[in-house]
């Protein structure tokens, strides 16, 4: 079984940035894509960033160029870095791990951008 675990979620201006983290614990497999997903109010969940355990990344279309995924592979660590946050990119993003067939998630992190 794995656990995720999400902070660095928070309240921000608009143009702002905020970094979140996730640390995955558990058994887990070196072969593995963590991602960060989002889900919005009255939304689907959408894919925001992905990073495979060999260091590929994909962006969706509306964080390209202002957010960044990174990850540490002996720490089983995955960052986002988010800049020039805009009010649309409120929303409760999700930590995600995916290995062979199986896919894990944190419980969330509630990120606001708002003046």
């Amino acid at each position: 079984q794995v656990q995720l675990v999400e902070s660095g979620g928070g309240l921000v201006q608009p143009g702002g940035s905020l970094r979140l983290s996730c640390a995955a614990s558990g058994t887990i497999f070196s072969t593995n894509t963590m991602g960060w997903y989002r889900q919005a109010p009255g939304k689907q969940c959408e894919l925001v960033a992905g990073i495979t355990s060999g260091g590929s990344r994909n962006y969706a279309d509306f964080v390209k160029g202002r957010f960044t995924i990174s990850r540490d592979n002996a720490k089983n660590t995955v960052d986002l870095q988010m800049n020039s946050l805009k009010p649309e990119d409120t929303a409760v993003y999700y930590c995600n791990l995916r290995s062979g067939v199986r896919a894990y998630w944190g419980q969330g992190t509630q990120v606001t951008v708002t003046s």
